[in-house]
């Protein structure tokens, strides 16, 4: 007789997945709307729509964090990773108006280490707040022999809601348009395969080296969590509505691809290169990679994360609110005629 075999010996431990479900409730607490109905533990999210609305359209977005959570293993350090998971998601959506309501995530381990998830669910529940979303719900699948027993992925998905009236799809945009562009904290979430590889690889450098140039270490500067913009923008979608034309979160593909996709048949978006500071992480991975201008372009925000286009009679007074609220902006451009395609000028 051969000895019996349990799913516990075959990798997975449900008693840990209870385990973690207890240390993330009060996590998932932090993030709770008015419109949650229910709580943690049930087999789907509830959120009631809030009122108000006359004919409210449900906006969805979904990402992953990317080959990014490579540097956070390298570093162990978990407790961030969530908020990129959020911000990849809740800032697709706010390019098209919208208020983000939810969010859940997934996220897949080889072997569960409470401890480690609550890190993880930390960094979501961050991002969470930051968005003024509720974090509903979730899923975490322990899947021994198809990832690493210290490596997981995390993924995740929002909804948000916008009046139709009120829907960003870039049909507003017109000639003379100006360009604003919030700054991005680094690299965000985009580029990372590459930027690993000039790192670790070409540069030889880890972690925790001190890079003079960057002023800090390493995986300081390549873990600093993707800025969301929801707070910096939403008060101006709702008190200026039509004010902002359209909007470009600038993820991969930089802002060469992003910002065509707002741009109306025969415009174009002449942006000043130089109208913003370079942050040094872009400096050093082009200089340590010899990177082609234009695949740094290509590939990295380039240190502006989030694009607005505003109509021209009504960008002072946008500049004027990013002032009040002390929030940092830069004149980047002008929407001319042309071929659907970013002009660096």
């Amino acid at each position: 007789m051969k000895d019996a075999m349990t799913y516990r010996d075959a990798g997975v431990d449900i008693s840990k997945g209870n385990e973690a479900v207890d240390k993330i409730k009060p996590l998932v607490a932090r993030t709770k709307r008015p419109e949650v109905l229910g709580g943690l533990g049930g087999f789907g999210g509830l959120f009631r729509v809030p009122e108000g609305y006359k004919k409210p359209v449900l906006v969805s977005g979904t990402d992953g964090i990317g080959t990014k959570l490579k540097v956070a293993f390298m570093c162990g350090k978990h407790d961030t990773v969530g908020i990129d998971a959020v911000a990849m998601c809740v800032n697709d959506i706010l390019v098209a108006g919208a208020e983000p309501l939810f969010f859940l995530d997934y996220v897949a381990v080889g072997k569960l280490n409470p401890d480690q998830l609550a890190e993880v669910v930390a960094g979501i529940a961050e991002g969470c707040v930051q968005s003024g979303c509720a974090l509903i719900g979730g899923e975490t699948a322990e899947m021994p022999g198809f990832y690493q027993n210290d490596e997981y992925d995390v993924a995740g998905f929002s909804v948000g809601i916008v009046e139709e009236d009120r829907l960003l799809d870039g049909s507003a945009v017109g000639e003379g348009d100006v360009i604003l562009g919030l700054p991005s904290t680094g690299l965000h979430s985009n580029g990372y395969s590459l930027a690993r590889k000039i790192a670790f690889e070409r540069a030889g450098k880890q972690t925790d080296s001190y890079i003079e140039e960057l002023g800090e270490r390493l995986g300081e500067a390549l873990l600093r969590p993707t800025r969301i913009y929801v707070k910096d923008v939403l008060p101006i979608l709702k008190e200026k509505p039509g004010v902002i034309h359209a909007m470009a979160h600038i993820t991969g593909g930089g802002l060469v691809e992003n910002v065509p996709r707002v741009l109306p048949e025969g415009l174009s978006a002449e942006i000043k290169t130089e109208a913003w500071p370079r942050l040094p992480i872009f400096d050093w991975l082009a200089k340590e990679g010899q990177v082609p201008e234009e695949d740094m372009w290509r590939t990295f925000n380039m240190g502006i994360g989030l694009v607005l286009v505003i109509g021209a009679a009504d960008a002072q007074a946008v500049c004027e609110d990013f002032q009040a609220r002390d929030i940092a902006y830069y004149d980047i451009g002008r929407i001319v005629k042309g071929d659907q395609s970013v002009v660096r000028v």
